[in-house]
């Protein structure tokens, strides 16, 4: 079983340390066994966590065999990180463990060395700081999140609930992350290179929503969708309708389409034994080796590797 160690540093952001926790404990895989171990490590018997105090069943030992380390963010600014926390980060990665930090947590990331000479970000209100004390990182506060392979990192809030979705994704599939997505009340659709909410317009003035366009597109990702049908739907301009969909979800109309595309050609993937080139009808691409290049930019690998390493075997008799 994958075991992940999520690493509470005094003073612990609670909020920080129960996305990890919550998100990656909710993981089922298809024979209802958990996805992961959950160990939650702390240098001493108790830790502040602000309003109150928690005890963490694990010490730092809990790291030593851990596949992915997660460090929550730290509620002072100047919080000190001890020296023993920062010596088994360098040695979880030095052994080929996954790292990942949740909004503040990037600092201790740095602090360890771990993010020297790599793209991080973090909240946007610590990003100056990060780049003013490690400037041998180079920090996009931009992003919800960064993933640069062994080491990841993310934004403040919600943005720590997508790194998270995006690591179960990469570990068990989309299905199992859709699954963790839907009991978080939380949408799958968004992706790292979405902007943090504070760098976007204020909504528009008469309130008006992109939710039933985009309701309307999940609908009809089988049809040959262009900007121009997308603006006419919305009754709205072509110039209009691009500045709201960035304004409500961070993207344009066109990168959502594909996206959202190509998560549900990974469902498909899973849960069917449709041939490939089906399945990228299904979802709009007229072209098989159109989908067959948009689904490796995007996932990593071709659909074919993909389903041989993520499909529903229940669900396929195989």
């Amino acid at each position: 079983m994958h075991i992940l160690a999520v690493l509470a540093l005094d003073p612990v952001v609670p909020f920080d340390l129960a996305i990890p926790v919550d998100t990656f404990g909710r993981v089922r895989l298809a024979d209802g066994a958990p996805g992961y171990e959950i160990r939650v490590c702390a240098l001493g018997d108790e830790v502040s966590a602000g309003a109150f105090a928690l005890r963490a069943p694990w010490g730092l030992d809990g790291l030593r065999d851990a596949d992915t380390v997660v460090v929550p963010g730290q509620a002072a600014e100047d919080a000190r990180i001890p020296a023993r926390a920062l010596s088994e980060l360098r040695d979880a990665a030095a052994r080929g463990a996954r790292i990942a930090s949740i909004c503040a947590g990037a600092f201790a990331l740095a602090e360890a060395g771990l993010l020297d000479g790599r793209r991080a970000t973090t909240h946007w209100l610590g990003a100056a700081e990060l780049a003013r004390r490690y400037p041998a990182v180079q920090v996009d506060p931009d992003v919800l999140y960064v993933d640069d392979g062994d080491v990841l990192t993310s934004a403040g809030a919600a943005a720590g609930l997508d790194l998270c979705l995006h690591m179960i994704r990469l570990d068990h599939g989309s299905a199992a992350a859709a699954d963790a997505a839907r009991l978080a009340v939380m949408p799958l659709e968004r992706d790292g290179g979405q902007a943090q909410f504070i760098v976007h317009e204020p909504p528009a003035p008469d309130g008006a929503s992109v939710q039933p366009l985009l309701t309307w597109m999940a609908d009809n990702l089988h049809r040959p969708l262009t900007l121009a049908e997308l603006a006419s739907r919305a009754a709205l301009s072509p110039r209009t309708l691009n500045r709201r969909f960035r304004e409500q979800t961070g993207t344009t109309p066109l990168r959502w389409l594909h996206r959202t595309r190509l998560r549900r050609a990974q469902h498909l993937l899973e849960t069917t034994g449709h041939p490939v080139e089906r399945i990228g009808a299904e979802v709009g691409f007229t072209s098989p080796a159109t989908f067959r290049d948009r689904f490796k930019r995007l996932v990593g690998t071709s659909p074919a590797l993909y389903r041989r390493a993520f499909r529903n075997r229940d669900l396929l008799g195989a």
